[in-house]
C-alpha cells in the first residue's frame, strides 16, 4: 500500500505543479520561511494525515511537521489539524495537493461515521459496510477512510471472494449453476454470496447452499420475509438505496451487513483550510 499511496502523490504533484508553484516562486525568496495551520471549518471525523505528511514531505523533506489530532478523531470547527514550518515557496506548492487527500479522506470519514451511528442507534448488531464504488486508484486510502469512520470493509477486490450478481446469473443460467460452478473453482477458504431480488432468488440461494445472500432493493418488509425465510442459514446483507436518513428503517433484526455505495462515491468533501502566517 505505501508504494501505491506514494505513487499517488507523485502523480498528484506532477498534476498541479509539474515545472514548480510559478506564482509562489517568482514573489518569495527561496530562503523565505512561514508557520501554517491546518484547521477544520466545520464539525468532522479527521483522515488522511500521514498522507498529507508525505505530500509535504516530499515537495521538501526539510518541512517540520506537527500534529495535534490522530485519524479517526472527531473535530470542531476551528481546531486546528496539522502546523507545518519551512519554506514558504515548499508550503504553498503542497498546500492544495495536501488539502485534496485530506478533504476527501476526512469527507469519507465522516459520512461513515454518521451511518455507524445511525446503524448503532437501531439498537440491532448491524454492520455498514463499503463497497468497491471507489476513486480508481484510491481504493485502498478510501477504505481506510470507511474504517476511521467508525465503518467496515466489504471486500477490496474481485479475487477476495465469490458475489455472484445478477449479470452473473444471467449468463450462468441459473443461481444453482453460478454457484455449482464457484464451488467447484473457488477456494475453500473463500466464501460465497449470491445477490437475490427476489424471494423466490433467496430460497434458490438457500438450496444451493450459499453462505452470504444479499437482498438487493428490497423493502423493509420483503427484508423481514426473506429474514424468516433465512432462518440464520446465512449471514444476510441488505444492498441499494439505503441513505442515512433511512438506516434505521433497514438495521432490521436478523440483518449482519447493510452496504452503502455512498460512503465513498458520494461523500462530500471535508472543508479545511490552510493558513499561512509569515515568521
Amino acid at each position: 500500500m505505501q508504494t501505491r499511496i506514494e505513487l499517488l502523490i507523485d502523480l498528484a504533484l506532477e498534476e498541479d505543479a509539474p515545472s514548480g508553484d510559478l506564482t509562489s516562486e517568482a514573489i518569495f525568496e527561496r530562503g523565505q520561511t512561514s508557520h501554517a495551520r491546518i484547521e477544520a471549518r466545520e464539525s468532522l471525523t479527521v483522515c488522511g494525515l500521514q498522507i498529507a505528511e508525505q505530500v509535504f514531505q516530499r515537495v521538501n523533506p526539510h518541512l517540520s511537521i506537527e500534529c495535534f489530532c490522530t485519524d479517526g478523531q472527531q473535530l470542531n470547527s476551528g481546531d486546528v489539524i496539522m502546523r507545518v514550518t519551512g519554506s514558504t515557496i515548499a508550503l504553498l506548492t503542497a498546500e492544495r495537493t495536501a488539502l485534496n487527500f485530506l478533504q476527501r479522506l476526512s469527507g469519507i470519514a465522516t459520512l461513515s461515521r454518521r451511518f455507524a451511528d445511525a446503524a448503532e442507534a437501531s439498537g440491532n448488531a448491524v454492520r455498514i459496510v463499503d463497497t468497491r464504488k471507489t476513486t480508481p486508484g484510491w481504493r485502498a486510502l478510501e477504505k481506510y477512510a470507511v474504517r476511521c469512520g467508525g465503518c467496515f470493509n466489504h471486500r477490496s477486490t474481485l479475487s477476495e471472494h465469490v458475489l455472484i450478481k445478477e449479470n452473473h446469473i444471467l449468463a450462468a443460467g441459473s443461481i444453482a449453476k453460478a454457484v455449482e460452478s464457484s464451488r467447484a473453482m473457488a477456494p475453500h477458504t473463500a466464501k460465497i454470496e449470491v445477490e437475490t431480488e427476489s424471494l423466490d432468488d433467496v430460497k434458490a440461494a438457500l438450496a444451493a447452499g450459499a453462505e452470504v445472500i444479499m437482498l438487493d432493493n428490497m423493502s423493509p418488509a420483503k427484508i423481514l420475509e426473506a429474514v424468516k425465510l433465512i432462518d440464520s442459514k446465512a449471514l444476510i446483507e441488505v444492498s441499494g438505496g439505503v441513505r442515512l436518513e433511512t438506516v434505521k428503517d433497514f438495521a432490521l433484526p436478523g440483518v449482519d451487513v447493510i452496504s452503502v455505495g455512498a460512503l465513498t462515491h458520494s461523500a462530500k468533501a471535508a472543508d479545511l483550510s490552510m493558513l499561512l502566517e509569515s515568521t
